[in-house]
């Protein structure tokens, strides 16, 4: 606890010490300092603070250095206001722990002029006693482009945000043969872009509880698995890419950490970006990574398949070669270009318009918090 004295005087109090023990008057002294009588007389009655200018001259006169006055001006003057605002250390904490203003914005806490009310909802956010405590999500696995034990106030915001969402979900039990039914019923409709709407129900009768949350600023992260107890997957989406390449492959990557258990047992752990210009590549990644990059990856194009059309028709990737491989295949023709970007085929400046847009197709039928649309108030 910080200690403070129970008064501390103006540094005038000891100038004028110094010039009673020397005999000097003020009238002396300001010749000496050659400085305006009515100047020393005012710091002298304490109306006038000293400054880094003045201070030398006081080291000079007195042979004590100026840092000396430096400091017992501003100790005088921290003293003086010492009744300052006692909520700034607490709205402090309250901003290392979460993005504050965007978490009003986004309507998941109320504004409020009280530190104690938002103290309040922010400890009931993050479900934790006090302020001062540290945070802790639930075991996950989550796809973003730094590791958990760096997360910042923004990114765990998020994460929690999913977690109230998810326990608004009403789904069937969870059993891996309702997994593999599940599965089928995906792969079906990755033909056609209109068919995603059917994504929350078929998850939800696979027993995965589903939400999409826009991201907030800086957070980069495109998704998380995480488990509310061992029979309750949770998959989340931010959709911060909205390309049907990317939403495929995303929900496929958090669907592998499911079937692997990622995040059930305490092991769960972060992803990097697995898709756009700048995405790292597998075989950089964890273990834990590359099997879900492979499943997703696997699911969508069988990797023969995929290493045979390449084969068949590198450098020449035209229009019409990739759309009738995703015909034979039974998938969307933005699904081949993800994938054909993933091996490092082209970038994704070439056939920009097979990514179609889901956003607004997913979003109309899976809980959704973001882009206009919040979610009510689950905490």
């Amino acid at each position: 606890m910080e200690r403070r004295p129970a008064e501390v005087f103006p540094p005038g109090e000891f100038i004028r010490e110094e010039l009673e023990a020397r005999g000097w008057t003020q009238t002396d002294f300001a010749e000496i300092l050659g400085r305006p009588f009515q100047l020393v007389n005012d710091i002298i009655a304490g109306k006038r603070a000293i400054t880094p200018e003045t201070a030398k001259g006081l080291g000079d006169a007195f042979g004590t250095g100026p840092e000396l006055w430096l400091n017992m001006e501003s100790a005088y003057q921290l003293h003086r206001v010492k009744d300052a605002d006692p909520d700034v250390a607490r709205r402090a904490r309250l901003y290392e722990l979460a993005p504050l203003k965007e978490m009003i914005k986004r309507g998941w806490i109320e504004l409020s002029a009280a530190v104690e009310v938002l103290e309040k909802q922010v400890c009931k956010f993050f479900n934790i006693g006090t302020p001062e405590e540290e945070p802790e999500f639930l075991p996950h696995a989550a796809r973003k482009t730094t590791s958990y034990t760096e997360v910042s106030p923004s990114q765990r915001a998020w994460l929690f945000r999913a977690w109230h969402l998810a326990q608004a979900v009403s789904v069937s039990p969870f059993s891996d043969a309702a997994f593999e039914r599940g599965m089928e019923q995906l792969r079906v409709i990755l033909p056609n872009t209109e068919e995603v709407r059917h994504i929350p129900r078929i998850l939800a009768d696979m027993g995965v509880r589903f939400v999409v949350i826009e991201p907030l600023p800086q957070t980069r992260i495109d998704g998380a698995c995480f488990w509310l107890d061992e029979k309750s997957p949770v998959v989340a989406l931010s959709l911060r890419y909205d390309r049907i390449d990317s939403f495929w492959f995303s929900l496929m990557h958090e669907l592998g950490h499911l079937k692997n258990r990622d995040g059930l047992e305490g092991n769960g752990q972060v992803d990097t970006d697995l898709v756009g210009d700048d995405a790292i590549r597998t075989e950089e990644k964890h273990e834990y990574e590359r099997r879900a990059d492979e499943f997703a990856a696997s699911f969508l194009i069988p990797g023969k398949e995929l290493d045979s059309f390449i084969v068949r028709t590198k450098p020449l990737y035209a229009t019409p070669k990739i759309m009738g491989f995703a015909k034979r295949l039974k998938v969307h023709p933005g699904i081949v270009v993800g994938q054909l970007h993933r091996r490092g085929e082209f970038s994704y400046s070439n056939h920009r318009k097979m990514l179609d847009k889901v956003r607004h197709i997913i979003s109309s039928s899976a809980l959704t918090d973001g882009w206009g649309s919040i979610a009510p108030s689950l905490i």
